[in-house]
């Protein structure tokens, strides 16, 4: 388990991937949206798969983050033996 410090940094990073990771989708979700009104409906189910994926990943990197912040809070209230 990290220290609190070290922990607070693993945190500051998971968060700024799960915000990189959400405009990605965010940008993906536009450009199939873009293909489709365009007349290409190919792009449907790839893109469909991977914002999929990368909610899946968002959601575990949001479990593993919260998770991590409840570790952290508990050791500073127990005085970080």
């Amino acid at each position: 388990m990290p220290a609190p410090r070290q922990g607070l940094s693993v945190l500051s990073a998971v968060t700024l991937l799960i915000g990189t990771l959400v405009v990605i989708q965010l940008w993906l979700a536009a450009a199939a949206l873009d293909a489709f009104l365009g007349g290409d409906a190919s792009v449907l189910v790839p893109a469909a798969a991977a914002c999929g994926a990368l909610a899946l990943g968002n959601g575990g990197l949001l479990l593993y983050a919260l998770g991590l912040d409840r570790r952290i809070r508990a050791r500073g209230r127990r005085g970080g033996d």
